[in-house]
């Protein structure tokens, strides 16, 4: 079967007018930094974090904890393993630095909390500080 065509009175068909069309597009890069995935749970005495940050040494990953704001980060390192007369076809595993803070409602306890990482996941667990009592003055 033969393909249709919508013809187009006012198309101009000189190839030498076509022969750049599309060539001063804007490229795009794919070099966006990836970002540290998490969830956040809380109960009445803690919170739990679950982050991923895979390919990452846990030597290479910090945790920052000032009152209610969490921050985390880690570097991914590159890793020079390459061989005689081999070439790279196509490289998209990202190597750097990533990071991310986040504000909790309460203040967190910092030195009771606990931080483990396993197959890639960090898992913290941040014990909610207690809130002081109010303490009441006698008027003299």
């Amino acid at each position: 079967m033969a393909n249709i065509t919508r013809y187009d009175p006012f198309e101009v068909s000189d190839p030498l007018d076509t022969l750049f069309r599309g060539f001063f597009r804007p490229v795009r890069l794919d070099r966006e930094a990836p970002q540290i995935r998490m969830d956040v749970q809380e109960d009445e005495t803690s919170y739990a974090v679950h982050a991923d940050i895979p390919g990452v040494a846990k030597d290479d990953i910090q945790v920052t904890i000032d009152g209610n704001t969490v921050a985390i980060s880690a570097e991914v390192r590159k890793r020079a393993e390459r061989k005689e007369g081999e070439k790279v076809l196509r490289r998209e595993r990202y190597f750097g630095r990533v990071g991310r803070s986040f504000a909790l409602e309460h203040e967190v306890d910092e030195a009771a909390a606990t931080a483990r990482y396993q197959d890639g996941v960090l898992e913290l667990v941040l014990p909610k500080k207690a809130a002081a009592a109010a303490k009441r003055l006698a008027v003299q």
